[in-house]
């Protein structure tokens, strides 16, 4: 499995931007997309995910309510709708892929994208 993620940029804090991974290759039903993120001198961290067997979501503490994970049926797109954006939000963000259950663990994930910066001015 091959992702691509692309929409990053620069916002001012409260705006809003969408993230999208495209997918490709071998997707099973039960593929799991999950986007992380990596700010300046952080580890990577967990932001949300989706199986698209059924649709099930996870969201970090951090980003629930404000971010939202989608991908359409048929589509090998998956995409991250942020809103009310932080300046602590600043990071490089990856969408990576696995087969099974939907995981917080980032060792868990083999297939990665090359990432995409998203910069919150304040």
């Amino acid at each position: 499995v091959q992702l691509q993620a692309s929409g990053g940029g620069l916002v001012q804090s409260g705006d809003s931007l969408g993230l999208t991974c495209a997918v490709s290759g071998r997707t099973f039903g039960n593929h799991v997309t999950t986007w992380f993120r990596q700010a300046p001198g952080k580890e990577r961290e967990f932001v949300a995910a989706i199986r698209w067997s059924d649709g099930n979501t996870d969201y970090a503490d951090s980003v629930k309510g404000r971010f939202t994970i989608s991908r359409a049926n048929g589509d090998n797109t998956v995409h991250l709708q942020m809103v009310s954006l932080k300046p602590d939000d600043t990071a490089i963000y990856y969408c990576a892929g696995r087969t099974g259950v939907i995981s917080r663990r980032r060792e868990l994930y083999r297939s990665w994208g090359q990432g995409t910066l998203v910069t919150v001015s304040s």
